[in-house]
């Protein structure tokens, strides 16, 4: 790569950009497709093996490998006109959630939020780097219509983008941009390996009964004694307790709207699941003016719709009234994690209780039931645990180091302030 200072430059609608360059609709470079969503009152329209994309599945990430909803052969027969092969390119285009940019691997259908390209003379990876390079500008865009953002299929077609003369250099810029996702989807994937094997052990351990005696041997099958309790059979010296018997619990509190900012002042505050990536926030607003807090390490849980769902401070941060901050009273919060994650089914039953909005109360949490090991156990689990945790951390901050090299090269790269090398080498 070079930062060619001599190149020189032309004025365009868009900007400046190098002389060799063209400006180009997004029509200009394949088919445009705006998603639907096939009728919800037929079940048989869903539960298939087709990828159904909403924003919900837009969470950061360059492809799209699962999606919260699949459609039946049925319902893809019905939206066969909005049928996407792999690599199209699928941009988040009505409400909060505006500027998103996914790609597809396989054949998939969107709903109706998203505007589609089906790259058709440019590479599609670069096509993708052009929208996420534009995202703020599609979020802008939107402002501009309607109380609730959007930008419909004519806006989004006529959105302008800078493309390279050189295919060479097209393809270039792609491979710098994509190695660094291919690495950070690799991390992904074997962070997602791992908890499954966290996961795994906990439920043989905790949820089976099928932990080590004391000779090494499974305890349940191997004969161990189970006693009834008001949450089923349980082993014996164990108990039913509630949260707050193991746990120290924290309720967020939202501070003033005047103390946030995104310039990096004050602690990383977390409102809600918004905030939340894989199994660490990875959405950074701060606060100068924090009433809440969670230390490092803490299991971060949604109290607000979807009610639930996890996270771990990788910091000590502040917290708003969309979270809570729970901690064992013994610091094994490897445990908890797990724990938490094993009772998922416990929390969703308030989504359907009172609200339309589901949400929990300082006592819900308090007083939430869970089966309580004895603490030898609890400590062994963590110490076994504690390895593949770290090594989640770790790959996880690295993702992050690789996200902040691809956004700063992104607009550089997309715009021609910084070149690539297209010459022959021997």
């Amino acid at each position: 790569m070079s930062s060619k200072s001599k190149e020189k430059f032309k004025e365009t609608e868009i900007g400046m950009i190098p002389e060799g360059w063209d400006v180009r609709r997004i029509d200009q470079l394949g088919k445009v497709v705006t998603g639907k969503t096939p009728p919800t009152v037929d079940a048989d329209n869903f539960g298939g093996d087709y990828p159904f994309v909403t924003p919900r599945d837009m969470k950061g990430q360059k492809h799209v490998f699962e999606t919260e909803r699949y459609l039946s052969k049925n319902g893809k027969d019905l939206l066969k006109s909005s049928l996407l092969p792999e690599k199209s390119v699928c941009v988040s285009c009505i409400g909060s959630d505006m500027g998103k940019v996914v790609m597809t691997v396989r054949e998939s259908i969107t709903n109706q939020q998203i505007n589609s390209i089906i790259p058709t003379t440019v590479s599609p990876d670069f096509v993708y780097y052009s929208l996420l390079n534009t995202s703020d500008k599609i979020k802008n865009l939107g402002k501009q219509s309607t109380a609730v953002p959007i930008l419909n299929k004519t806006q989004f077609s006529k959105i302008s983008v800078a493309v390279p003369s050189s295919e060479d250099e097209i393809n270039k810029i792609s491979k710098i941009l994509s190695d660094l996702d291919l690495k950070i989807e690799l991390n992904q994937q074997i962070n997602k390996t791992l908890e499954s094997i966290g996961q795994a052990l906990f439920k043989r351990w905790f949820i089976d009964f099928e932990f080590p005696n004391e000779k090494g041997k499974p305890y349940k099958s191997s004969g161990g004694e189970m006693v009834d309790s008001e949450l089923g059979e349980i082993p014996k010296a164990w108990a039913v307790g509630r949260l707050s018997d193991i746990c120290d619990i924290t309720m967020g509190q939202s501070p003033p709207g005047e103390t946030y900012n995104e310039v990096g002042e004050g602690l990383p505050f977390y409102q809600g699941i918004a905030d939340f990536g894989f199994r660490f926030p990875n959405r950074r607003v701060y606060c100068t003016g924090p009433t809440r807090f969670a230390k490092e390490k803490d299991v971060l849980l949604s109290v607000r719709a979807p009610v639930g769902s996890l996270n771990v401070a990788d910091e000590q941060c502040a917290i708003g009234r969309g979270l809570a901050s729970l901690c064992l009273k013994e610091r094994h919060n490897g445990f908890l994690y797990y724990l938490l994650r094993a009772t998922k089914s416990g929390w969703e039953k308030f989504e359907a209780e009172g609200t339309v909005f589901g949400s929990v109360t300082k006592s819900d949490v308090h007083d939430f039931q869970v089966i309580i090991p004895p603490e030898s156990l609890i400590e062994k689990f963590s110490s076994l645990i504690s390895a593949l945790d770290e090594a989640i951390s770790t790959n996880e901050k690295q993702s992050r180091t690789l996200t902040t090299i691809r956004d700063s090269l992104l607009p550089n790269l997309m715009s021609g302030r910084i070149r690539v090398n297209t010459e022959a080498t021997l």
